[in-house]
């Protein structure tokens, strides 16, 4: 299957503008992600590995305790793509789920 090109830097804005709480870091989509407890926040991170293996693409993570802060960005091509943006609403949809 095809990768899908990389966004321009007016694609990535407009797009991220429809996602709540997403920002550009470091050339990244970036969110911080915050539960009631380690337990809920393993089981996010559990259904977002689930996803992320179906699409073949895999965020960045880092997890303490109850929060889980998340980075996108596509290494072939580099940089940010439909991709991203994908798994990144995916994430959101669980997030909300997860509360």
């Amino acid at each position: 299957m095809p990768r899908p090109a990389k966004l321009s830097d007016e694609e990535v804005s407009r797009r991220l503008e429809a996602l709540s709480g997403w920002e550009l870091e470091d050339g990244k989509l970036h969110r911080a992600f915050v539960f009631k407890d380690f337990v809920t926040a393993f089981a996010f991170m559990t259904d977002v590995a689930q996803e992320a293996e179906a699409l073949g693409h895999h965020p960045e993570w880092f997890n303490v305790y109850n929060r889980v802060v998340m980075d996108l960005v596509t290494h072939e091509p580099p940089g940010i793509t439909t991709l991203d943006f994908e798994l990144a609403r995916k994430a959101q949809t669980l997030a909300e789920r997860h509360r």
